[in-house]
């Protein structure tokens, strides 16, 4: 049984989604991939949530969504009661000022633009989870209600 905190991806390129799923298979991550295509499925993701959920280890945001944008999408990840304190990682393609700016001030972790080049997006998905899922401590406490 796999009891690693799934990674949940909010993306609506299905190519970025293949490529993140690539990524993580070359590099045998053990983490689940959830997969939310739009802004709106996310929404309902986070409202829907129940503390007997595993809660993502990390949340994998793209900015640029149907329906929702990702900046609604983390304000409203912030502002969930229990989730809000999940490491939201933006990975984008703007590299946008205003996009960066907006996106700390919500309270993303880290904002990363994604490469083009499949070589360097493998090793930026190493690296995310690397770091996300495997040196970086979660506080499960505060999600399961303790």
């Amino acid at each position: 049984m796999n009891t690693a905190l799934p990674i949940l991806l909010i993306e609506d390129n299905p190519m970025d989604v293949d490529l993140t799923r690539r990524a993580f298979v070359r590099h045998n991550l053990t983490n689940p991939l959830e997969v939310l295509r739009d802004g709106q499925e996310a929404l309902d993701f986070f409202s829907s949530w129940r503390t007997s959920d595993l809660p993502p280890s990390v949340v994998l945001l793209d900015l640029k969504l149907p329906k929702v944008s990702g900046l609604e999408v983390l304000r409203t990840i912030r502002e969930h009661s229990v989730l809000g304190t999940v490491p939201v990682v933006v990975l984008t393609s703007s590299s946008e000022d205003v996009d960066v700016h907006e996106a700390y001030l919500l309270g993303a972790n880290s904002y990363i633009v994604k490469p083009v080049d499949f070589e360097k997006f493998i090793d930026v998905a190493r690296q995310i989870e690397l770091y996300w899922t495997v040196l970086n401590t979660h506080c499960l406490a505060r999600i399961r209600g303790f």
